[in-house]
């Protein structure tokens, strides 16, 4: 059997781009292919929480914890690179079972990396925010040789972290995700629009037009025309 194929640098995909992925395959195509990007309110609300969280030179130490902020990632297995909103280092005790902690550069004893994710908003039904921590999650293992098998989502709208387990599913769905968005970036394809209810907070919905390209021009003057009569 032939080892899996590892990236070159200039292969990396952005790791930001799985919750992109993984909410709409179009946005992620517009953004990560065709290079297109519009901000709304909600970027620019997230934004604002990230940063604090992305200021590279608030890293700080508590007692046993370090806290590290805008931590690049990396993994060439997967194909991706990116940064760490929050990377908590708890120091490992005598308790702490083999193969979870890692030694740091400058700093003594071991360390058990725990990713923490901020986002705007709240929980969300689906998977997309658990997704991107487990990508963070496998890239820490691929840097610093260790298993991680947890970290948390912190959400700026309710003030309060939710702690997510890296399990074989989640880890399953990252895997699932990549592979589709290499195949669509390899062959320069963004797919066609299918207009949906999540469109309508999405900050590139101008550039994408779902509503014209899924029902055609005179469905989308009449829906167009009945937005406008709510207002």
């Amino acid at each position: 059997m032939s080892a899996p194929k590892a990236y070159g640098d200039d292969e990396l995909l952005m790791l930001s781009g799985l919750q992109h992925y993984s909410f709409c395959k179009r946005q992620w195509a517009l953004i990560h292919i065709e290079q297109q990007w519009e901000e709304n309110i909600k970027t620019y609300e997230g934004q604002l929480l990230h940063k604090r969280a992305d200021n590279p030179e608030l890293t700080e130490k508590r007692g046993n914890l370090l806290i590290s902020r805008a931590m690049p990632l990396v993994s060439h297995r997967l194909g991706l690179s990116g940064k760490a909103d929050v990377i908590e280092f708890h120091a490992a005790d005598i308790e702490t079972p083999p193969g979870l902690a890692a030694k740091l550069a400058g700093r003594r004893g071991s360390w058990i990396p725990f990713p923490v994710e901020y986002k705007r908003g709240k929980p969300k039904p689906d998977d997309w925010d658990e997704v991107q921590l487990c990508a963070q999650a496998i890239c820490l293992e691929e840097m610093f040789g260790v298993t991680v098998e947890e970290g948390a989502l912190f959400y700026g709208e309710r003030e309060r972290r939710v702690d997510v387990a890296f399990t074989e599913s989640l880890r399953k769905r990252v895997e699932e995700y990549l592979s589709g968005m290499r195949e669509l970036f390899d062959r320069g394809e963004t797919p066609p629009a299918r207009y949906k209810a999540g469109c309508k907070s999405c900050s590139l919905i101008d550039i994408c037009m779902p509503r014209m390209r899924t029902g055609g021009v005179g469905r989308y003057m009449e829906t167009y025309l009945e937005d406008d009569e709510e207002e």
